[in-house]
């Protein structure tokens, strides 16, 4: 695998399997990876010959107050494991490279990025486009590969490649879990073994909302009783909310809708969500 820091070493290495004819796969991470990551490159050798992983400690897009000092960084570890799972281009640009002084260009995605965790953690998705948009000129890829845990990431990034005629193939990758259902995250490290005992709670409260919807429960009704679970469960909560899986608007009957979540268990803020079919609600 070969570990390249500089923007010119990276084109040339993408140019030679170009001019091979190979299709090229991106994986963006901001590391300390895990089996959900593990997923998003498996998925990306299906999807291409060659496979590229960034792992950038994006700052824009953590507001004040949030984790970026303390965001884990494991990069021996996260470059053995990429190794030993056959990617071929771990791309690790530092700061100055991705923000030169005198940077001050922001890619905005209104609509989809405004409500849930854009209205939670303003100017979030905004550094999430602009980053994932200079990845994509920097990488140039066929195809990229996002995990469907970040529901409303997703969702932004591929409004950004629409709205823009990119020529990219995006694919969402499912939520990987623990055996207990829990999503895996690089942010599950903060939870104290009490806090990691509660979390469950948040993917069964999901659970049991989508199955009453399903089954023909309001709505209202399901999304209030697990606000009511996760309190219960000691979880601080920033939204709770069903919403049409593409544009994350209100729901609209016979188009395909999600339940997404967002809330905090001591100082760690989880998000977690899950399909809705709308057949069921027919």
């Amino acid at each position: 695998m070969q570990t390249v820091r500089q923007p010119d070493a990276l084109r040339a290495a993408v140019a030679a399997w170009r001019a091979a004819g190979e299709r090229v796969a991106l994986v963006p991470t901001m590391g300390a990876l895990h089996d959900g990551h593990m997923a998003l490159v498996e998925a990306a050798k299906r999807a291409a010959q060659r496979v590229v992983v960034s792992i950038f400690v994006n700052p824009k897009q953590f507001g004040p107050g949030e984790d970026l000092a303390k965001y884990p960084r494991k990069e021996l570890a996260d470059s053995r494991m990429l190794s030993n799972a056959g990617v071929d281009l771990l791309w690790l640009p530092p700061v100055e490279v991705m923000y030169p002084e005198g940077f001050a260009t922001n890619v905005s995605v209104s609509g989809v990025s405004e409500v849930l965790d854009g209205a939670h953690r303003p100017g979030h998705f905004d550094g999430v486009a602009t980053v994932v948009a200079k990845l994509f000129n920097q990488v140039k890829p066929d195809v990229a590969l996002f995990g469907e845990k970040d529901w409303q990431q997703l969702a932004v990034i591929r409004r950004l490649v629409a709205d823009l005629d990119l020529d990219i193939e995006i694919q969402g990758v499912p939520t990987q879990r623990e055996d207990d259902g829990l999503a895996l995250s690089s942010r599950n490290a903060y939870l104290i073994p009490e806090e990691r005992a509660q979390a469950v709670a948040l993917p069964r409260a999901l659970g049991l909302a989508e199955r009453a919807i399903a089954k023909g429960t309001d709505p209202e009704a399901a999304l209030a009783q697990a606000r009511e679970t996760l309190t219960a469960a000691g979880f601080a909560i920033d939204y709770v909310a069903l919403a049409d899986a593409e544009t994350l608007g209100d729901p609209i009957e016979g188009r395909p809708m999600r339940l997404l979540a967002a809330a905090r268990i001591g100082g760690t803020r989880l998000i977690d969500n899950l399909a809705v079919n709308p057949a069921a609600l027919d």
